[in-house]
């Protein structure tokens, strides 16, 4: 009955999302993504030359928390294609031609008929799911195929359906994977608690993934120049709501900063709205300062609006302060990419709880959930005021990450140690 009702549950759930697609952008992308994959998967697959390992993120935060399993992975075992699917067109529109994988795609819609002809067409010799992702019929069917399933990065809580009276089903699928890699002990916990043995505490991918771009060192000229070493703060994947209580609490600051602002969606109701919000600033888009010639008219703006995406990573190396958008109701966004670079981050106090990161950076005395504009406001005054804080909570946060490194070369050690037997 269980299984019955989740397929009816996927059907109307593509019903709803074709319906939506007549009206909305992103679920015409959803649907309209997905009805070449079998063709398209096809042609890429004849003839199989070579092993395939399918890596499946839900979308682009569970892509980059899979990124560095994926070159770690790729450099192991060199002779593997990858094969990277996405559930979301938000990670599939924009990394579809990322080199990081043979062939991207959409995954098809979890159906049994759509679960075994994808497995049919690629046969993986291992596949890999990201974080949050499982799906009835392909987990079981890949297991059904003997084909070694492993997730990673992931993390569990007691009000997931896996640990409810009535969440049988799903908890017959954690069964299927030949092993689990969880963030945190609570995870792991809550899996023994049900039978599942075969998992281990590997921690967060996301502190290798953020470590290796600030490693990286990527420059932004524009970004830099515009900084002109003025006090900046990053505003980052922001929300109509994150940008109501900034806007407010900067319109009478009394010491010179300026604002970097990435925008969670990019389309021109957005940026219309935060340039509204920031009337008081001299506002300049970054398509719009790729063309000026003159560093000193752009080191005049005190608001650059970032109109594109992909570069809000290497955008933080630029602050001396964080706000990452989505915790006033959509959901943090990863905070661990200014953490790296060492500063005080804010972000909005209703949707922050759940993730461990920011209750741990909070408990540190180096993150801080804003209430009002007025917290936000007096929180930046103390730290222009208190260089010595400011100073330890950077360290602070810098320490942070480096003490949760390794999580990529704890599974990396699994897969060369269980692959050499296959």
């Amino acid at each position: 009955m269980q299984l019955f009702l989740y397929n009816i549950f996927i059907q109307l759930y593509y019903s709803l999302i074709y319906l939506f697609s007549f009206f909305n952008a992103k679920a015409k992308l959803f649907v309209r993504g997905r009805e070449t994959i079998f063709k398209d998967l096809s042609s890429r697959f004849q003839p199989k030359q070579v092993p395939l390992a399918w890596f499946h993120c839900a979308s682009l935060g569970e892509f980059e928390q899979g990124r560095p399993v994926i070159e770690a992975f790729k450099a192991q075992f060199p002779t593997y294609q990858i094969l990277l699917t996405f559930f979301s067109p938000s990670g599939y529109e924009v990394k579809k031609n990322d080199a990081i994988a043979d062939i991207i795609c959409y995954l098809p819609m979890d159906t049994a008929k759509n679960a075994e002809r994808f497995l049919q067409i690629t046969q993986p010799k291992i596949a890999f799911f990201v974080k949050y992702e499982f799906w009835y019929h392909f987990i079981y069917q890949t297991s059904q195929r003997n084909i070694p399933l492993v997730s990673f990065s992931a993390i569990f809580r007691k009000e997931q359906i896996f640990f409810k009276p009535h969440g049988a089903l799903f908890r017959s699928l954690l069964k299927k994977f030949t092993h689990i890699f969880v963030q945190n002990q609570s995870s792991l916990n809550l899996l023994q608690s049900i039978g599942i043995q075969q998992v281990s505490l590997s921690g967060d991918t996301r502190f290798d993934r953020v470590w290796a771009i600030k490693e990286a060192n990527r420059e932004i000229p524009i970004a830099n120049i515009f900084k002109n070493n003025e006090k900046l703060i990053v505003i980052g994947s922001s929300w109509k709501e994150d940008i109501s209580v900034i806007s407010r609490a900067l319109q009478h600051f009394p010491y010179p900063i300026k604002l970097i602002i990435a925008p969670h969606e990019i389309n021109e109701n957005t940026l219309q709205y935060i340039e509204n919000q920031f009337f008081y600033r001299k506002v300049i888009r970054f398509s719009q300062a790729k063309s000026l010639t003159n560093a000193q008219e752009l080191a005049s703006f005190d608001l650059l609006l970032i109109d594109n995406v992909g570069m809000l990573s290497a955008l933080y190396r630029y602050g001396e302060y964080a706000f990452v958008g989505g915790g006033y109701a959509q959901g943090l966004h990863n905070i661990l990419e200014p953490a790296v670079f060492g500063m005080p981050i804010f972000f909005g106090n209703l949707a922050y709880q759940k993730f461990s990161e920011a209750t741990q950076l909070e408990k540190l005395g180096v993150a801080f959930p804003i209430k009002k504009a007025e917290d936000l406001k007096n929180k930046l005054i103390f730290f222009v005021e208190n260089p010595q804080a400011k100073k330890k909570t950077d360290t602070d946060c810098i320490t942070f990450v480096k003490e949760n490194l390794g999580s990529t070369d704890k599974i990396l050690a699994y897969l060369t140690n269980f692959l050499s037997f296959q």
